[in-house]
């Protein structure tokens, strides 16, 4: 293990849940014991860095070099990350992760998720996904030279299975959700492969946070008051709000500065609406699952406790939004726009007319809406 090589400033990897230290040298699922999602932690107290430090770096998320694993050129990059964040109307933004390699924000994860598991010996890889997931780590483990198996629900859209084949990915339709997809690949798929499930190997985690430190460099140093995130598996709101405590920690930003964080998630598939609305800590499997913006047909999300800490911790909230609003918001934004708007990102942009309604966003308050990945695969 002397070969491996890491960042100088990562400083070990923890359970979210427990605490239990884990090797950073070696190969990580979850939790050896209590089987939740592991944390990837860094000595920000030694990171001398302020935010124009990164200013003329590469337009990548790897410009975040210091809160990142690898040394440089040890990455396996499609040079994903630094999506633009457009204006739409007065103190409202689309940050539109469709531009990134793959067309989706899943591209930041798989990035330092292959990046990773090359580097500590993985010679394939495997995951179940709702589509884009499963793109993304094709896509990802192309470009590494590692063979790569995926499961997908076999309702997905046609240009899901299309794109992974392209990348030359062995692919399995499977009856069901995700979470069937996860359990076909547990018991049928290849044995020597390494699983980058969502939350199931912890540097995913790693590539989505740095959509938070592109925020407050957008903003010139400033946070937006609200964030408006499709959550599905939950990796990305959860990589932001660990991405702002570490620059609360590195002076980036107040240390009393949050966004207010809201998770939007589908009426036919909402775990973490229910834990939040019911005062729950941890998210139950919700049956049935159903709706057409398949990244958010995610029953079981097995970092449901995290994102429901988050928006608890944030002062934030949870929404659910039916079908027929995320049809017409969709189209209602990308006409507004001429953003390539995702089924997930139209439900956001109806959860910000809802909660404009509620009153829990205000007038004045700067809200960013994640727009998730490209809408032409959906059609």
């Amino acid at each position: 293990m002397s070969a491996i090589r890491l960042s100088p400033f990562f400083s070990g990897v923890r359970c979210f849940a427990c605490e239990t230290p884990h090797d950073p040298r070696t190969l990580l699922t979850v939790c050896r014991q209590c089987g939740m999602p592991l944390r990837v932690d860094y000595d920000l107290a030694s990171i001398r860095w302020k935010r124009s430090d990164v200013v003329g770096r590469v337009p990548t998320l790897w410009r975040y070099r210091e809160v990142l694993p690898l040394i440089e050129g040890d990455e396996t990059t499609l040079a994903e990350g630094y999506t633009p964040l457009l204006a739409v109307e007065p103190n409202v933004w689309v940050k539109d992760e469709a531009r990134n390699p793959t067309g989706s924000f899943k591209a930041r994860g798989m990035a330092l998720a292959v990046s990773m598991a090359k580097h500590l010996g993985a010679r394939a890889l495997s995951a179940p996904s709702a589509g884009n997931a499963a793109g993304a780590l094709a896509a990802y483990g192309a470009r590494a030279g590692l063979p790569v198996t995926v499961a997908m629900p076999i309702d997905t859209p046609k240009p899901f299975f299309d794109e992974c084949e392209l990348y030359g990915a062995t692919i399995h339709r499977v009856k069901g959700t995700i979470a069937d997809a996860g359990k076909f690949l547990r018991e049928h798929g290849p044995k020597d492969t390494f699983d980058a499930s969502t939350l199931r190997e912890p540097y995913r985690i790693e590539g989505k946070k740095t959509m938070a430190y592109e925020l407050v460099e957008q903003f010139e140093g400033e946070v937006p008051d609200v964030i408006l995130y499709p959550t599905g598996g939950g990796t990305g709101l959860i990589g932001m709000w660990k991405a702002f405590n570490e620059m609360a920690a590195l002076g980036w930003i107040d240390q009393d500065r949050r966004p207010r964080f809201v998770s939007v998630q589908a009426a036919g598939c909402a775990p973490v609406v229910k834990a939040f609305d019911e005062g729950n800590e941890k998210t139950e499997p919700w049956p049935n699952a159903q709706t057409k913006a398949y990244g958010l047909r995610v029953p079981s999300p097995l970092g449901g406790f995290l994102c429901v800490r988050a928006l608890r911790e944030t002062g934030g909230t949870a929404i659910a939004i039916d079908e027929a609003n995320i049809a017409s918001a969709t189209a209602e934004l990308a006409a507004k726009s001429g953003i390539d708007v995702c089924p997930e990102g139209g439900a956001a942009w109806a959860a910000l007319r809802q909660l404009r309604d509620r009153k829990f966003i205000g007038p004045s308050d700067r809200v960013v809406i994640f727009n998730t990945g490209t809408g032409l695969k959906y059609r």
